[in-house]
């Protein structure tokens, strides 16, 4: 049974997505410079053999060195990060075209019919499946009882009278607690933007790569 309400406090949920933040790598650059600089001045201005302090000229080399090493280790670590990134958009990359399960909070629906599960943490007595539209009006599909696990769900907008758009999506089972909702759906696209993996997934949009959940092989054309 779908009812449809106005949602009066709502907000409608954006689409999900992955997005790090990044410091200003020219910043980051120009201060270990200046520290390089600064600590390269204090020991060339200075008697080795009759230093102020007897320990200082041996520390300060030892800055010097910890500095150079921390900064090789830095790039090595950038690096291996571009490899891993590079790898992983290539085995991504060959997933395009298989049915993935993705874990989210919004749906885009475009006349076809969804498939999903609905984690329950417990046994629930009834379970409503809760959309809100980008108008704020509130559909709810009203699910059977069923106990704790993977309950499925499967909607068809045709049938439940839902304009095509993209929808907040919740479900609320009867013990009150906000399970994971999963659902299946085509991946279209692998892309790199903003330094991380993009995956371009139907019925949902863009999503990070941590969001799958599953991979359950390729679909029919």
């Amino acid at each position: 049974m779908v009812t449809t309400t106005s949602a009066t406090n709502g907000q409608f949920a954006g689409s999900a997505g992955a997005a790090n933040a990044v410091a200003p790598q020219a910043a980051t650059n120009e201060n270990r410079d200046m520290f390089t600089k600064l600590l390269v001045a204090q020991i060339q201005n200075q008697d080795p053999l009759a230093p102020q302090d007897p320990t200082a000229y041996v520390n300060q080399l030892s800055q010097l060195s910890q500095t150079e090493a921390l900064q090789n280790l830095s790039q090595m670590t950038t690096a291996n990060a571009s490899i891993l990134q590079s790898m992983q958009t290539l085995a991504m990359g060959g997933q395009v075209g298989s049915e993935v399960t993705v874990a989210t909070n919004t749906l885009k629906l475009e006349g076809g019919t969804v498939h999903g599960t609905i984690q329950l943490n417990g046994a629930s007595a009834s379970t409503s499946l809760v959309l809100t539209g980008q108008d704020g009006q509130q559909h709810t599909i009203e699910l059977g009882a069923h106990g704790s696990g993977s309950q499925s769900f499967t909607i068809d907008p045709d049938a439940l009278g839902l304009p095509p758009g993209t929808y907040a999506i919740q479900a609320k089972p009867s013990d009150g607690t906000s399970p994971q909702i999963e659902v299946a759906a085509r991946l279209n696209s692998v892309r790199v933007a903003n330094g991380g993996v993009v995956l371009q997934v139907a019925n949902i949009g863009e999503v990070a790569p941590s969001s799958i959940t599953g991979f359950n092989g390729k679909t029919e054309s």
